[in-house]
């Protein structure tokens, strides 16, 4: 059945809004320009959204909703924890290879305000560093995994190593595949950037910043 015409503007204007925020700038952007953008009237914006803050925090929130939603029924089908590792990783980096624009909202603009961090550290990326967190400790029991690492240690490397990589790829501007990178940064993350004759040197180091480990 089509969508109603409400429900159709406002997609429309979240829509515009990742244009005119990831061309403009967050806080340079005007919500006329996102109603020009998405062909409405200035005041049909108010309709359905406070301001332009409102629209930038219901952008975030519905597709990190969308995002960990798709992402837990991808993963209900996979078994063990390094699947589970690859399955997420294809998952972030498909999600935001797809749409250079909302990858520009999402890892620059969203970071240049503490006050936009702090409310989305403590809600979705909390649920997300979560869930990948229960997938590392799947890992620990299963055997898969060490165990001998803080699990939020593990868990952060493992997203910090995603987030980069989708950094990265909007700076250099190259235009390449992000999926493509998803089983390489899996394997880095599982077995590390050593040669295998070399592992065993790196015993010594591991001790000595064994004391340096925190909690669970």
């Amino acid at each position: 059945m089509p969508r109603p015409r409400t429900d159709d503007k406002r997609r429309r204007i979240l829509l515009a809004a990742v244009k005119v925020f990831a061309r403009k700038g967050y806080f340079a952007a005007r919500v006329s320009e996102i109603a020009r953008k998405a062909g409405v009237a200035d005041g049909t914006i108010y309709l359905y959204f406070r301001g332009k803050e409102h629209i930038l925090v219901s952008l975030f929130d519905e597709r990190m909703a969308r995002h960990l939603e798709t992402l837990r029924e991808e993963l209900a089908s996979v078994r063990d924890a390094p699947a589970r590792l690859r399955t997420i990783a294809v998952h972030h980096l498909r999600a935001l290879g797809a749409d250079r624009d909302l990858a520009v909202v999402f890892q620059v603009e969203l970071r240049q305000s503490t006050k936009f961090m702090e409310r989305f550290t403590a809600s979705w990326l909390a649920d997300y560093l979560a869930l990948i967190g229960d997938v590392i400790e799947r890992g620990r029991r299963e055997g898969s995994l060490r165990s001998d690492l803080p699990r939020k240690l593990v868990t952060k490397a493992f997203f910090g190593a995603l987030d980069e990589l989708v950094t990265s790829w909007i700076i250099g501007g190259k235009g390449y595949d992000l999926v493509q990178l998803a089983g390489p940064v899996v394997d880095l993350f599982l077995r590390g950037a050593a040669a295998p004759r070399k592992v065993a040197r790196a015993g010594p180091v591991l001790a000595a910043v064994a004391p340096l480990r925190g909690g669970k």
